[in-house]
């Protein structure tokens, strides 16, 4: 049986490197591609897609967000995460919401090639580099962002690299009173009073680019 897959990705070069591996794979098969989360959609609208490969850095809504929308309304859909981010926090954020599998783009190419057959067979699948990372950051103590929403995880993203309220409001297609809010309710749950603070917090879980 083929596997059908999908590359969620925003760049055309990265997708067209890829795509090329996992054809050149027998039993697997690249049948639909997308630059964002509102593309994957219609992609799977009319494509029978058994395994979503995506980057978690897309134009307009957040692959963490993409993995909870696309997760919820298509339960047969097997995700699995291929970005460059390695901290646990996106680990963590990205399992929590869905994803069956999580591969940085470090990892070699028959590394991810088995992560995709492992994900497309409704197996866990992580890339040794995530393995060694996940287990150095248990010994040392769960995330404090592990409670954020994926909408507040990716507004406190945007906030620790330097958006404004106003540039994310625009960025997410929220109002800037929104985006307000949402810090507002970000700080109560971290248990953080100022915008510093809250920066420091985003500097040591990995979130500033």
């Amino acid at each position: 049986m083929t596997i059908n897959v999908m590359l969620v990705d925003d760049h055309a070069v990265v997708r067209a490197g890829y795509k090329r591996l996992i054809d050149n794979e027998p039993g697997l098969r690249v049948i639909a591609e997308a630059e964002c989360i509102a593309e994957a959609q219609e992609a799977m609208r009319s494509h029978e897609v058994n395994v979503a490969v995506m980057d978690l850095a897309l134009r307009g809504e957040s692959g963490i967000e993409g993995i909870k929308r696309l997760g919820g309304r298509y339960p047969h859909l097997r995700i699995m995460v291929f970005s460059m981010y390695d901290h646990c926090v996106y680990v963590s954020q990205a399992l929590r919401y869905g994803a069956l599998g999580y591969v940085t783009k470090y990892a070699r190419p028959m590394e991810m090639l088995s992560a995709l057959r492992k994900v497309a067979a409704g197996q866990r699948a992580l890339s040794s580099d995530i393995v060694e990372i996940l287990a150095q950051h248990a010994a040392g103590g769960g995330s404090p962002l592990h409670d954020l929403t994926p909408r507040e995880f990716e507004i406190l993203r945007m906030t620790a690299n330097g958006l404004t309220p106003n540039d994310i409001a625009a960025h997410i297609k929220l109002s800037p009173k929104t985006i307000f809010n949402q810090l507002s309710a970000i700080r109560s749950k971290l248990n953080v009073r100022s915008d510093i603070q809250l920066y420091r917090l985003a500097l040591e879980e990995g979130l500033v680019d």
